[in-house]
């Protein structure tokens, strides 16, 4: 029944392998235990249930990993990737920030999913994606660790995603050898939509992006589509499920038309005549919100702006988590395409 929390579990498992079913199982149990139906959030529980990993500045798949400081009057803290060459021995501290070799590095901007209030740039499988990354782009990745609701709505993360953006471009060391620093912006989830709404922000600011990166991005709108209504319950997530993190990251009052929600909804602000970064959107068929995505897409072409999209018919939230699918490899090899076609 619409509205009901509870997730048939057996459909979803019939379409994902089985330890991709595991994880996001276990994913969606702990979730539910964390939220409360008051609109607050157990976060001394989820740093529990949540496996995190430190930095390490010895190579793991060919990448050393350091963190930094971006914000101290916010505490926040960004992870960054670099990959190793070579034979080369553990970074001392003062080489952690060597500059980058090469004409062209990208230096990818990466928000990790998790609808706002859970997961972290320290969990473990957003370090393995960042790992991923660095290797399939050759790039530099800076994961940032954005402040999460219901603790800090709207929009610290957008404000977050803004100092990291501006922490990246104001370091000499990122830049390539044509004196920039060529960041791309990647995200899934609440990610994605970090990514959107920090671009709007560079744009009217001047600030260069080459391109946005947006995996499952979590969008929604007052009405309720049909990909809602047909998928609630289904594969793993119900619209009680993105109706709670929603009210806990909006505004007081506000409902799911406003613009950080519905970018392209009654509250939007128009791209028209704008310079916005080009995009690549990834949908996955089973994504009950797949219908805002689509429309976030339709968005970008109906303002003028270069956007292309990645629909998998049978793929579910967090396929692009494991290596143990065909869509996860399908999306890698478009990430690596996409970042190097500005090389």
């Amino acid at each position: 029944m619409a509205g009901s929390n509870e997730v048939n579990l057996s459909e979803s498992k019939r379409v994902v392998p089985l330890n991709t079913w595991i994880l996001i199982s276990n994913f969606k149990l702990a979730y539910n235990l964390l939220r409360r139906p008051d609109g607050t959030f157990n976060r001394h529980l989820a740093e529990f249930l949540d496996r995190k990993v430190p930095a390490n500045a010895n190579p793991v798949d060919g990448v050393f990993s350091f963190d930094v400081i971006i914000d101290r009057t916010t505490s926040l803290l960004s992870r960054i990737y670099r990959p190793a060459t070579g034979e080369e021995a553990v970074p001392s501290i003062m080489e952690l920030e060597k500059p980058v070799t090469g004409d062209v590095v990208p230096v990818i901007l990466f928000f990790h999913g998790g609808s706002f209030a859970h997961s972290s740039a320290n969990s473990a499988i957003y370090d393995t994606l960042c790992r991923r990354l660095v290797g399939i782009c050759k790039a530099v990745v800076v994961s940032v660790n954005y402040r999460r609701a219901p603790e800090n709505p709207y929009p610290c993360a957008y404000d977050d995603g803004w100092a990291a953006l501006k922490w990246v471009h104001s370091r000499p060391w990122l830049k390539s050898a044509d004196s920039k620093v060529h960041v791309y912006m990647a995200g899934d989830s609440s990610g994605g939509n970090i990514v959107h709404n920090v671009a709007l922000k560079a744009v009217e600011s001047g600030i260069e992006i080459l391109g946005n990166i947006l995996l499952n991005p979590m969008f929604g709108g007052q009405e309720r589509t049909e990909s809602e209504k047909h998928l609630d319950r289904k594969y793993f997530v119900t619209l009680q499920d993105r109706d709670w993190y929603w009210r806990a990251f909006l505004p007081e009052g506000e409902d799911r038309d406003h613009a950080a929600c519905n970018p392209f909804g009654p509250n939007g602000k128009s791209l028209v005549g704008m310079k916005f970064p080009k995009s690549l959107v990834v949908i996955a068929g089973l994504d009950l919100v797949q219908d805002w995505q689509l429309a976030y897409v339709g968005g970008l072409k109906k303002a003028g702006h270069e956007v292309k999209h990645l629909y998998l018919d049978k793929a579910t939230i967090g396929f692009y988590l494991l290596p143990n699918n065909d869509h996860f490899y399908t999306v890698m090899d478009e990430l690596s395409n996409f970042v190097s076609s500005n090389c």
